[in-house]
């Protein structure tokens, strides 16, 4: 029997936050506790690597999710959809929502004694609220190099609740970086920046990522009463019950370091080894589409060229390191089993629950045509023969066999409200009424804590288990002779049913957001 192996990946989004109760306003004059990106990039862009290729920091994160989470306008939309699901929650949420996708505004209004704000600093690039430009830069250098080891790893500060150093003046507080730089240099970086760098080893420790990467929301109820705490994404907890905890932290694949010595800085960098990459590839490829074209509307400083490399480098990076397939066969019924082995060391996809990974498997019969076709992705975004896409009140269950295309094999969180109703909204899900994301190598769904554990039918299917699952696709063979299949795993970052259903609140970021959607849909086919 002939058989091909193909993996591809398919494009749409992510991005958003969680939930603290709201802080007091503002009393205190706003304290001077970041610097924005530019006073960085003078010293830090005009660096190459042993190639010649331009590693320059700046320039690298400039067109990055990092660069431009305020920008992010499927975060816009979804903050807006919570306040309209829940307005009399509406400044614990913009609070909690502006902690990791404006962490420097955030910092510092917390640090004046008031609290943070979303709207209030938007449009990026042209608001005059007093904290506006720090918003506007987005997870920018000072934000994550002057993120103390104090705490990091643990519940207290998730959500972005890590600590900065309030205390010591502007101008004498602490950057941290991973390695020890001479006292001739770090004078000329004081004086540049007003920051004095020190070596330290949490930068380079996945609990430094944990921080922002770990959001545990508070569902809530009518009248803003609190339900219970919802695992949002979690990717640092599902790392922590994989054989990657403690040898492969988030840095060594989304922040590599490149090979042999490069200059830290363009002034007075010596060449150094242990350079780390500032491009910061993860799975949001789509958002450097929509950047790309719609750059004027979303006030972005990065061109055009810069969005479509961080593009390209991001779909290479998944198609490189985050799964693999392999196809076997067996006789009578005649079957195809499907696995899919996961390469990342967290669960696949993994963060904002609009992920989703599918195979789209197809059988063809002697003579070409085609006896069963499962998965195959429409042009709209949506997924043929998927429950959910077809019924917002439905979705499609795990699977172990497949013999109809009425059957799709998908990799997905779905969020279940109080009353068991499937929901996209954050804040009024309870719990998770299917958990499928591929699994980690060294996971064990029976020994996994709640915030990570396996949901719905795959907790109980023997063939789903760490690092892989299995899928037996079978059909009745009619004709004598060899049988073609072909399988590959698509990848959305927003599916469909999460883009649509902004649309059902009518508001200028849900609006455009599905505006957006459907005109790169209609484009190339999201």
């Amino acid at each position: 029997m002939e058989r091909t192996h193909l993996v591809r990946l398919v494009l749409p989004l992510a991005a958003f936050a969680g939930m603290v109760p709201a802080l007091a306003a503002s009393r205190n004059p706003l304290p001077e506790l970041f610097a924005t990106s530019d006073r960085c990039q003078a010293c830090h862009n005009g660096v190459s690597g042993p190639d010649g290729r331009d590693l320059s920091i700046g320039l690298e994160w400039r067109p990055t999710m990092m660069a431009n989470a305020s920008r992010d306008p499927y975060w816009q939309a979804g903050v807006r959809r919570e306040l309209l699901d829940h307005p009399e929650s509406q400044a614990a949420i913009e609070a909690e929502c502006s902690t990791c996708h404006m962490a420097m505004a955030r910092q510092t209004a917390v640090a004046g004694g008031g609290q943070g704000e979303v709207f209030a600093n938007l449009p990026a690039g042209m608001s005059t609220h007093p904290t506006a430009l720090l918003a506007a830069d987005g997870v920018s250098c000072s934000a994550c190099h002057q993120v103390l080891a104090t705490g990091l790893g643990e519940k207290e500060t998730f959500n972005g609740r890590f600590t900065v150093d309030y205390n010591t003046p502007a101008g004498e507080r602490a950057v941290f970086g991973p390695v020890t730089v001479d006292p001739p240099i770090a004078r000329v970086m004081r004086s540049a920046t007003g920051y004095d760098p020190r070596e330290s080893a949490h930068i380079q420790e996945a609990t430094l990522c944990a921080s922002c990467h770990t959001l545990i929301t508070h569902s809530l109820g009518p009248r803003g009463k609190v339900l219970g705490e919802f695992p949002e994404q979690v990717p640092y907890l599902e790392w922590k019950h994989s054989d990657y905890e403690g040898k492969t932290p988030c840095q060594t694949c989304h922040m590599p370091v490149v090979d042999g010595e490069v200059p830290f800085a363009s002034v007075l960098g010596d060449p150094r080894e242990g350079f780390a990459r500032h491009a910061f590839m993860g799975g949001n490829f789509f958002l450097s589409r929509v950047f790309a074209r719609f750059q004027g509307e979303l006030g972005v400083t990065a061109g055009v060229q810069d969005f479509e490399r961080s593009h390209a480098a991001t779909v290479e990076h998944l198609q490189a390191g985050a799964a693999r397939l392999s196809v076997a066969c067996d006789d009578g019924p005649l079957a195809a089993v499907v696995t899919v082995e996961n390469l990342a060391g967290h669960k696949l996809p993994t963060a904002y629950p609009s992920r989703r990974a599918w195979l789209h498997v197809t059988i063809r019969d002697p003579s070409g045509a085609i006896v069963l076709e499962s998965g195959k992705p429409s042009a709209d975004g949506s997924i043929a023969g998927n429950d959910n896409d077809a019924d917002a009140l439905a979705y499609e269950a795990h699977h172990a066999v497949i013999r109809s295309a009425d059957d799709v094999q998908i990799y997905e969180t779905i969020m279940a409200d109080p009353e068991g109703g499937v929901t996209t909204g954050l804040l009024t899900a309870v719990r998770y009424a299917k958990d499928n994301r591929l699994l980690p190598t060294g996971f064990d769904k029976t020994t996994a804590e709640a915030f990570v554990a396996v949901h719905g039918k795959a907790s109980s299917d023997a063939d789903f288990a760490g690092g892989s699952d299995q899928v037996r696709y079978e059909v009745a063979p009619a004709a004598s002779g060899a049988y073609l299949v072909e399988a590959a795993l698509w990848y959305q970052p927003v599916g469909y049913r999460w883009a649509h259903n902004l649309g059902a609140v009518s508001s200028m970021e849900t609006d455009r957001f599905v505006r957006y959607y459907d005109a790169l849909a209609q484009a190339s086919g999201v």
